[in-house]
């Protein structure tokens, strides 16, 4: 069916009001107006395709409009990888220029590429410097100047573009040097922490000064379920077409209000799913359906968070996170805020981390288990968990067994180019995860649950109408007495009488006689299998 109306889900590039079902952006980021206020600079970090360039130019809008001030937005997206300072630095230069040939303001339009000439332009220390002193000299309001993706800048062109901030900002109350009264950084990263995190004995030499100057670091929130519910209510009001409260409910819990994934699973709704079909109402199973091919299909917003489970100081982090322990590995506190900016983590109350949301869970649990399936070369006969009623997932689990016995050299993983290889705790996991994957293929539905501190990692195998719960733990993080309390509040709640604990041990000095081993105990009232492996 053609779509008659303009508007449409979002999932490319800065949202337009004119074009895209939006939230009023301004809102999201409480706070702002009061920096701009107080002349403040500071620092705007969030994810990925979270709605910072869409809030940087709506904000840019708005003070131009309000005609109080000027606002320049200037993106420095040119300037990845870029590593020699004079070229980075005059790149800069370029891209205000730039800015201000595409602003809506003709004072702008008549300033773009005035300046190269005059004194001061040609050394790299001090060009962008003098730029925005000119351009402040030549302006009859106060000057605010946001540079988005300024994490893209690395090496000495982003020290030496800091410092020439820094040196405009402490001297800004001259008359002969006048310099933006506010200023943002703005990108996926907290740029202190890029820099910290490349050369931590550098910190307090070169860039105190820079960062003394930044009243504030700022974020954008996720989307709430209640704000999902208004975006998605907005085509209902344009076209009519309901969705039920349970599929904003799904929604909700599948992307815990990622602003990208939220908007990607409507559009994969009303434009693939229903060929733009008003007259059907969305149901959760719409959504369920659309969570599953996102999953899937490894959009590149999702891809360009997987890559990032291959860096060292992720690695040190997630490891925690996919083995359900704290990581033996220490980290850093910044390595720990870093995953959180970077959108792969939630904090959550208990101050444990858990992945972002349901979406991401998924797609990096599949792709790992498929990475450990492939190099393991699992050969069970599928036939053999089910009778297309129950699945025996004691049989499974005592075949498993004999797999780790026979194969303990496949432990750990040695091909180097796997993700899962990188991960010492969570190795074994993965590996259940994995076997479980490939010995239902798709027949039953596999929930896994990661989250730092819980000292498990939690499988929910849906078959049929029945729950099967299994958790699998290392003997070092672990005692028995809380694993069986903790799976049997877990059984309670799921309405199940039958669990599963699996307890990798990963000694060297025990016999396989010894690590190899199946007890059952009958535990307030519920049956659980305690495997050792």
């Amino acid at each position: 069916m053609e779509d008659k109306f303009v508007k449409w889900f979002n999932t490319t590039g800065p949202c337009v009001p004119d074009k895209h079902y939006m939230l009023p952006v301004l809102p999201r980021l409480p706070g702002v107006d009061e920096m701009i206020d107080k002349e403040s600079y500071f620092i705007l970090h969030a994810p990925r395709q979270s709605g910072k360039t869409t809030f940087i130019k709506a904000l840019t809008d708005k003070i131009n409009k309000d005609g109080q001030r000027y606002a320049l937005n200037c993106s420095l997206a040119n300037l990845r990888n870029v590593t020699d300072k004079n070229e980075a630095l005059t790149l800069i230069v370029s891209q205000l220029n730039e800015s201000m040939l595409s602003s809506k303001l003709e004072i702008f339009k008549q300033k773009a590429d005035t300046y190269d000439s005059l004194p001061g332009m040609t050394a790299p220390d001090r060009k962008v410097k003098r730029l925005l002193n000119h351009l402040c000299q030549d302006l009859d309001k106060p000057l605010l100047v946001f540079f988005d993706e300024a994490d893209l800048l690395i090496g000495p062109g982003l020290l030496t573009f800091l410092a020439q901030i820094r040196d405009g900002f402490n001297n800004r109350d001259n008359e002969t040097n006048k310099f933006p009264s506010s200023l943002a950084l703005i990108g996926t990263r907290n740029i202190r922490d890029y820099l910290a995190s490349e050369n931590p004995d550098s910190l307090g030499q070169h860039l105190a000064s820079p960062f003394n100057i930044v009243a504030e670091r700022m974020t954008l929130a996720n989307f709430t379920e209640r704000e999902i519910g208004t975006l998605y209510r907005q085509r209902t009001l344009a076209t009519g077409q309901v969705f039920e409260d349970s599929a904003i409910a799904k929604a909700w819990r599948w992307t815990e209000g990622q602003p990208w994934l939220v908007n990607a699973l409507a559009k994969e709704v009303v434009t693939k799913q229903l060929n733009n079909d008003y007259s059907v109402t969305i149901t959760k199973d719409h959504v369920d359906k659309a969570a599953e091919i996102l999953i899937q299909g490894r959009d590149t917003h999702i891809d360009s968070l997987l890559e990032r489970l291959k860096d060292p100081r992720v690695i040190k982090v997630m490891d925690g996170v996919f083995s359900g322990s704290i990581s033996k590995v220490p980290y850093r506190r910044d390595d720990r805020q870093y995953c959180i900016d970077l959108g792969l983590v939630n904090e959550q109350e208990n101050g444990a981390l858990k992945p972002a949301n349901q979406i991401y869970q998924e797609v990096i649990s599949r792709v790992i288990t498929d990475e450990v399936q492939h190099i393991l070369n699992i050969n069970l006969e599928r036939q053999k968990w089910s009778d297309g009623k129950t699945l025996f997932i004691s049989e499974l689990l005592k075949e498993i067994q004999q797999f780790f016995r026979h194969n303990s050299d496949s432990f750990p993983l040695r091909n180097k180019d796997l993700t899962a290889n990188k991960y010492d705790e969570a190795t074994f996991s993965f590996m259940l995860l994995a076997y479980f994957q490939f010995a239902f293929n798709g027949s039953a539905l596999i929930h896994r649950q990661f989250a730092e501190g819980r000292g498990s990692v939690d499988l929910s195998v849906l078959y049929h109408g029945k729950e099967y719960l299994v958790e699998a733990k290392l003997k070092e993080n672990t005692t028995l007495p809380k694993s069986l309390n903790q799976i049997a509040g877990y059984l309670d709640k799921a309405g199940e009488s039958e669990g599963w604990i699996v307890i990798f041990d990963r000694s060297q000095k025990k016999s396989w006689d010894e690590k190899i081993y199946w007890e059952t105990q009958d535990y307030n009232g519920k049956t659980i299998h305690v495997v050792g492996c």
